[in-house]
């Protein structure tokens, strides 16, 4: 699937800084910046690189200026940018199209000059490669300038006051790291510049309106009337040989592969499989892999992992690097609990995290049905036992078994459910009690226990427990009155709220009700929370329900699991749709409809990926991350159920 924008894209400067494309390099590092080649979040960066994967980032190279000059001493300028006070850079008026499918590509057209810039990624190093052909079809000789400003700062800092940025023959320095410069252009030392940016999508989230970086050098390359001439840059942090030609080319190739190994035939299927693969970075601290949860914001945590692993790697083929990310967290079990977040240094990691535990041993389910593998069963079923045993007689943050079977959480001020955001000392979304989608796991742990256990009696005693689960779901949390499930049990109000962690008690391998309440709690779903881009997570009918997700933090949060729309459990009512209609083809058929409008959102905010949320009221526009794994996992699980799967 490639993605065109042209003129009617960026009417505007303003409609210019819209979308952006991604790039990443396995490492935590990525290169992302608008179609019309500005800098409008402080995240934004040609180069940020990562030192200690995946989390340790720099913001290297910040954003470029481009320019084209005459021999009659004109100045012609086609980068964009908003600037603190000087007068914005207005380049997008020559920028004729912007294509992205494997690079990001853009074509300028001014005075008979023809410009092609492209920009390659490689895995596992801090590199970025540009690559230029300009193409001078006009009666004058000009002179191509290429400016970059850099910044030497930890991912979401500022440039310090004091900070000294050095170029030296071949290289950038500056606090304690080195640059390194290759290029087939004249470079040219000039003194050193300063600008002050305007960040216009940071302030509509109340983040910092402005930044800093400086340029100290320049490269420049001439181009004669009549003639094509093509410049090249790389600029890397681990010196090598490779072109830019090199380094595009095999940035194109390896995600070709990632295609063909995923398998999908529609378009949105295979842009999707390669967009998963971003997610997707080495983690130093353990010698494996694991998902970052967004970007450009977040970073990798447990619950996200266990929601995104199953699209992201089992369902593209990625089924070696499913595994090295289940081992390492096993590995890391603690008390019957899964790592929510990996610190980096020496700190230990954080298990504040109810779901993570029992969706690990579901994407070990996931990951059996479609390898066979029971030798890693086996290796990591002692972990899974450990989990099961936790959650019985109790472990942290309030988890334990009742009475009845079902699973109880949360304590304090901990939210241990994915809507788990805080506010000083009020939980927006409190959720201490008996949540719905945790008892569906748990319910859906001890039946994929039954099923792996090679002993007898353990596997009559998971059996006999499902049974009581399931038996003590139905009688609390079914609401006949709604046609839908309680959200919590708990004895307060917000039990009976209408939100969409219900769906996940149809959607699981394992589920506990009768067909009759599962087609009819997604008809309830559909009505009361169903968008095409996500479902909402609160009936607007609500009295507690917030339109929109805006303004400074504390408001923002407010809104957040308030009737925002993610994109992420779209997944598990499209998969819940085809289940209660037997995976009929007419069933397939209207879901694929229905992902044909979610088609529109791969070209809008994140080119070719699926963001985090949108406004409760009226989805238009993606916030929060633009990037969102377990957005893309989730639809993933979708696409490969309607084009791979029969039952």
């Amino acid at each position: 699937m490639k993605w065109m924008y042209g003129k009617q894209d960026w009417k505007t400067r303003e409609r210019g800084l819209e979308n952006c494309y991604l790039m990443t390099n396995g490492l935590g590092g990525f290169s992302s910046m608008t179609m019309t080649g500005a800098v409008s979040r402080n995240d934004h960066a040609l180069l940020m690189a990562c030192t200690t994967a995946p989390n340790c980032r720099y913001n290297m190279i910040h954003r470029l200026k481009e320019e084209l000059l005459t021999e009659t001493g004109d100045v012609l300028t086609l980068s964009t940018q908003e600037f603190e006070e000087q007068t914005p850079e207005d380049g997008y008026l020559h920028l004729a199209a912007f294509s992205y499918e494997d690079t990001p590509i853009w074509r300028f057209l001014v005075n008979g000059v023809e410009i092609k810039k492209e920009i390659g990624m490689p895995q596992e190093e801090n590199t970025v490669a540009l690559r230029y052909e300009i193409k001078n079809r006009s009666s004058r000789n000009v002179e191509f300038v290429l400016t970059p400003f850099f910044q030497f700062v930890p991912k979401g800092a500022d440039l310090l006051p004091d900070q000294e940025i050095v170029f030296t023959k071949g290289a950038v320095e500056s606090e304690g790291m080195t640059l390194h410069l290759r290029t087939n252009g004249m470079i040219k030392e000039i003194a050193e510049t300063e600008e002050v940016y305007f960040y216009r999508y940071d302030v509509c989230d109340g983040r910092r309106a402005y930044g800093h970086a400086r340029a100290n050098h320049q490269i420049r390359l001439q181009a004669e009337a009549g003639k094509q001439v093509v410049l090249e840059v790389v600029y890397e942090m681990e010196p090598s040989k490779n072109s830019a030609q090199t380094i595009i080319e095999q940035t194109k190739a390896d995600r070709k592969q990632l295609e063909e190994t995923a398998g999908f035939t529609s378009e949105a299927g295979k842009m999707l499989s390669k967009s998963a693969r971003q997610f997707v970075s080495k983690r130093e601290s353990t010698g494996g892999d694991t998902i970052l949860a967004g970007y450009p914001f977040f970073e990798d945590w447990g619950r996200d992992t266990m929601i995104a692993l199953p699209g992201i790697c089992i369902s593209t083929g990625q089924f070696e690097t499913a595994k090295r990310i289940l081992r390492t967290f096993a590995q890391n079990e603690r008390d019957g609990l899964m790592p929510n977040l990996f610190p980096e240094g020496g700190n230990e990691p954080l298990y504040n995290t109810v779901d993570a535990a029992l969706l690990f041993i579901n994407c070990v389910y996931l990951y059996y049905e479609a390898t066979k593998d029971m030798e890693f069963v086996r290796e990591v079923y002692p972990v899974m036992e450990r989990i099961m045993d936790g959650y019985q007689s109790g472990t942290k943050f309030g988890i334990h078994m009742d009475t009845d079977g079902l699973i109880c959480a949360g304590e304090g001020l901990a939210q241990v459910t994915w809507m788990d955001v805080r506010v000083g000392e009020i939980l927006p979304t409190p959720r201490h009690g008996k949540p719905v989608e945790i008892n569906a796991y748990w319910y859906n742990a001890l039946k994929i226990m039954e099923t792996f256990t090679e002993e007898t009696e353990t596997s009559r005693y998971y059996a006999q427990l499902a049974e009581k689960v399931r038996d003590s779901f139905t009688e609390k949390f079914w609401m006949p009155e709604k046609n839908c499930l309680k959200d919590l049990v708990s004895g307060t109000d917000a039990d009976r709220q209408i939100r969409c962690n219900q769906i996940w008690a149809l959607s699981m391998p394992f589920t506990m009700l009768e067909p009759e309440k599962e087609r009819k709690i997604v008809e309830t779903v559909f009505e009361k929370l169903y968008t095409f881009y996500g479902m909402r997570t609160l009936e607007e009918a609500d009295p507690e329900f917030h339109p929109y997700y805006e303004g400074a933090m504390e408001k923002r949060y407010m809104a957040y699991h308030q009737g925002t729309v993610w994109t992420f459990p779209l997944g598990a009512y499209y998969l819940a749709y085809l289940k209660v209609h037997a995976y009929s083809e007419r069933a397939k058929q209207d879901v694929k409809e229905q992902l044909e409008v979610l088609e529109c959102a791969l070209k809008e905010g994140g080119i070719g990926q699926l963001p985090e949320i949108y406004d409760g009221k009226n989805p238009v526009s993606s916030k929060g991350c633009f990037a969102q794994a377990w957005s893309v996992g989730e639809l993933l699980r979708v696409y490969e159920q309607i084009e791979k799967k029969k039952k």
